[in-house]
């Protein structure tokens, strides 16, 4: 990294301005500290990923046009001249975004410097004459609607949805090493009926499944039909060309989903739709990370010193659970951005306004927050190690959780008739609400309870570390 710069500008307050130095500073973390995490999405969600897709659709839209011969004098180009214009977006690097910016610079509109950008380069191909053929018939929102599509679609299929498949993968793993490890159960932060710690991971592991599932069928839709949605200067220029067909297998022909009903822009419905599920998908994560926050903090879950790190500054014997605090604040910041998008894109004013303009620049911010979510995650679930000692000795200290088996028990008998079955709740309750039981107690009380000699033995012989029902199975049966 270079120096700061010796002649750098000074605040009022005296400071150096760091804002300009060189290189650049980032304001956010996502393009500082947390950079290493979230760098893959700027191939595909930030400014300059957008240009390049911009780049793509105005080259294959020319390449289109001659292809399908939509205006009179037309004539496919040769494949060296297809090759070349499409090097223009796979050579797309750092002089191209310069080169834009200083376009933007003089037409103050991105897209324009697009079409100029592309215009300029037409003659080494031999193409001069078709330079009206760039952007032709097109608003900006034609060019921008499909940039963003394919972007977004990028950035979920090649970046979020591995990361968030390797989350889930390794939620299943633990679950699945831990489906036999009986675990008391808290429901409204109380001892309850136990469970297993596996059982209650491959919850969490089949809620982000359905939400995979949602967002691995999102259909990512894109229109390019001019000013207001009616090919009004398409057919204008070219009355006798069906415009609506060759805009459907134009945007198939990029791998989206057609819309043909619009206004200027693309509704943005498919886009509300996606973040509502990358936003559930958070909440669900947060909800995991809110868990096993708790597990560590009772003792169920050690966490595994990383070497040379601090946990305090000044207590050192803390490891705190960094990680999942740290992800549960990712995924909130996320899905506020998330909410955000879904709720203000969904709506513009009569055919056009530009609020989504600037909201859906903060695409890549609201990806990357999540992102690093299931980065921190993954990182934290792999430095723990299951407290079985703990769990076994909290087991034990609660057997008035068996007060659920026994009293359904009873009900069971009854049904059967079985006299001296009555009020099996009553008797329960009166037992253990709001007492500790031990193990002699319980299987006293059973004892004494007139039960058949099968189910009399069976419930006497139960503990609480082995009233986990059919936890192991279901983590059997319905696990990945």
């Amino acid at each position: 990294m270079r120096a700061m710069s010796n002649t750098a500008q000074t605040l009022p307050s005296g400071r150096v301005a760091l804002g300009q130095q060189e290189p650049a500073i980032a304001l956010g973390p996502l393009d500082g500290r947390y950079r290493p995490q979230t760098a893959v999405l700027v191939d595909f969600l930030s400014e300059a990923a957008l240009n390049r897709e911009r780049v793509h659709v105005e080259v294959e839209w020319f390449i289109h046009l001659c292809e399908q011969r939509a205006l009179p004098g037309l004539e496919p180009l040769s494949e060296e001249q297809k090759a070349g214009l499409r090097a223009l977006v796979t050579s797309f690097d750092a002089a191209s975004v310069a080169e834009l910016a200083e376009l933007e610079a003089v037409t103050v509109h991105d897209v324009k410097a697009v079409e100029y950008y592309i215009g300029r380069r037409l003659p080494e191909l031999g193409l001069e004459h078709l330079t009206p053929l760039v952007h032709f018939a097109c608003t900006s929102e034609d060019i921008n609607n499909l940039s963003y599509a394919l972007g977004v679609k990028d950035a979920v299929e090649q970046a979020w949805l591995p990361a968030a498949r390797g989350l889930v993968a390794a939620v299943w793993q633990m679950a699945r090493e831990t489906k036999a490890t009986p675990m008391l159960s808290h429901t409204h932060g109380q001892p309850a009926t136990p469970t297993t710690l596996g059982k209650e991971l491959a919850v969490f592991a089949h809620r982000f499944e359905r939400q995979l599932r949602r967002i691995e069928g999102t259909t990512f839709l894109g229109k390019i039909n001019g000013a207001t949605g009616t090919f009004a200067a398409h057919t204008a220029a070219a009355p006798d060309t069906d415009w609506p067909q060759i805009s459907r297998t134009f945007v198939r022909g990029l791998g989206l989903t057609w819309n043909p009903l619009t206004t200027q822009i693309e509704s943005h419905d498919w886009q509300a739709e996606l973040y509502a599920d990358l936003s559930r998908f958070n909440r669900i994560l947060h909800n995991l990370c809110t868990d096993v926050w708790s597990y560590i903090s009772i003792g169920y879950f050690q966490q595994i010193p990383v070497e040379g790190a601090t946990g305090s500054s000044t207590m050192p014997h803390k490891v705190n659970p960094i990680r999942f605090e740290n992800a549960e604040a990712n995924a909130e910041i996320s899905c506020s951005l998330l909410d955000t998008l879904a709720a203000t894109l969904v709506t513009s004013r009569w055919q056009r306004d530009l609020t989504d303009s600037s909201s859906q620049r903060n695409i890549g911010v609201a990806f990357g927050h999540s992102l690093l979510a299931i980065s921190n995650v993954v990182k934290g679930l792999d430095r723990l190690d299951v407290a079985e000692e703990t769990l076994a000795a909290d087991l034990d200290g609660n057997w008035e959780v068996l007060g659920e088996a026994v009293q359904t028990a009873m009900r069971a008998e009854a049904i059967a008739g079985r006299e001296g079955m009555d009020n099996p709740y009553e008797r329960l309750k009166e037992l253990t609400r709001g007492h500790r039981v031990d193990a002699a107690r319980m299987r006293g009380f059973i004892a004494g309870l007139g039960l058949s000699e099968a189910t009399a033995r069976r419930l006497s012989e139960l503990t609480p570390g082995g009233y986990t029902g059919l936890a192991e199975e279901l983590v059997d049966e319905f696990g990945d």
